[in-house]
C-alpha cells in the first residue's frame, strides 16, 4: 500500500503525478526484490515543512527536496535485494501482512523549483525524487562515489522503464 498525505497548500499535487509516483514506487520495490505486499508512506510538504523535518530529524536547518526514513537496517554496502530478498522479517516490520519499508517526505515546492531549474516536468522531478528515496528505503546510499554511481544508474534504469525521461 502506498499512502499519500499532502500537507501543503502552495501547489496542487495532481492525480497524474500521484499515480505516476505510485507506479514508480511499485516498480522500484519490485525491481529491487520486494515480493508480496508492502507499505510506503509519502508525505508531501512545502519548503518550510521539509526544513522543519530536516532540522528535527537530522539537525540540518535547511530546505531539501526529499527525505527518506527506512524501517529496515542494512549492512554497509548492502541493499534489500542482496540481503533480504525472499526472507521473512520479524513481526515489528509488518503492518498486518504488509512489509513496512519506510517513509518518504517530498517538498513539492522544491520539486517544482528543481523542475524549472533542470528544464523538465514536475512529474519527472517528483518521480525522480520518490525513486531516489525508495532506493534509500531499500538500502542504497550515495556517500561514496562508487555507491553514488550505482544508485544513479538504478534511478535512471527505473525511470527509463516507466518512460519518464528528462524531457
Amino acid at each position: 500500500m502506498i499512502n499519500f498525505s499532502d500537507e501543503q497548500e502552495k501547489l496542487v499535487l495532481s492525480d497524474e503525478i500521484k499515480d505516476a509516483a505510485a507506479s514508480a514506487i511499485e516498480l522500484a520495490a519490485r525491481e529491487e526484490g520486494v515480493t508480496g505486499s508492502f507499505e510506503v508512506d509519502v508525505l508531501v510538504v512545502d519548503n518550510e515543512g521539509i526544513r522543519e523535518i530536516n532540522s528535527d530529524t537530522r539537525n540540518k536547518d535547511e530546505v531539501t527536496d526529499v527525505l527518506s526514513f527506512p524501517m529496515i537496517e542494512y549492512e554497509e554496502g548492502s541493499v534489500f535485494k542482496d540481503e533480504h530478498q525472499g526472507k521473512k522479517f520479524p513481526a515489528q516490520y509488518y503492518n498486518g501482512e504488509e512489509l513496512m519499508l519506510g517513509d518518504i517526505v517530498v517538498s513539492l515546492e522544491r520539486a517544482s523549483e528543481q523542475a524549472v531549474e533542470f528544464g523538465h516536468s514536475l512529474k519527472r522531478e517528483f518521480c525522480y525524487l520518490v525513486v531516489h528515496s525508495m532506493l534509500h528505503l531499500l538500502g542504497y546510499d550515495h556517500m561514496e562515489d562508487e555507491d553514488k554511481s550505482r544508485m544513479r544508474k538504478r534511478e535512471e534504469e527505473i525511470l527509463g522503464m516507466l518512460e519518464i525521461s528528462r524531457e
